[in-house]
């Protein structure tokens, strides 16, 4: 995967990683102590669960499609909005179809690259 030069670029690696099923890829976008809200009031708080949570979009063998609305940025952190859309299949069989608005914590590396330290791709719900 090339470097992420900016916050965008970031979210449009998540893009392909998730859609190719490359969940090592995607871990590399993520800080060590990186939270992910699972669902709405839940986060996950270790490599473990933020793993977990990926697979669970990659399992669903979909499409992510993902917008990137706003990116506001200070010095090495960068909030970034988007809209999102995944059409996937759940394991019963039936289509899933998720959307929703993300918000999103990003910080730049001492090496230039950004990373995730807080996913949240159900935004304000």
């Amino acid at each position: 995967m090339s470097e992420q030069m900016t916050p965008e670029e970031v979210l449009n690696s998540v893009v392909k990683g998730i859609n190719n099923g490359d969940l090592d890829s995607l871990m590399k976008l993520y800080e060590p102590d990186a939270c992910f809200a699972s669902e709405p009031g839940q986060l996950a708080k270790s490599p473990e669960s933020v793993r977990q949570c990926l697979s669970g979009f990659i399992d669903l063998k979909g499409k992510l499609d993902l917008k990137v609305k706003r990116v506001l940025q200070t010095s090495d952190l960068a909030l970034v909005t988007t809209e999102w859309s995944y059409k996937g299949t759940g394991p019963d069989g039936n289509p899933v179809n998720i959307a929703a608005k993300s918000a999103d914590v990003l910080r730049q590396q001492a090496d230039g690259k950004w990373k995730f330290v807080i996913d949240n791709p159900w935004g304000t719900d």
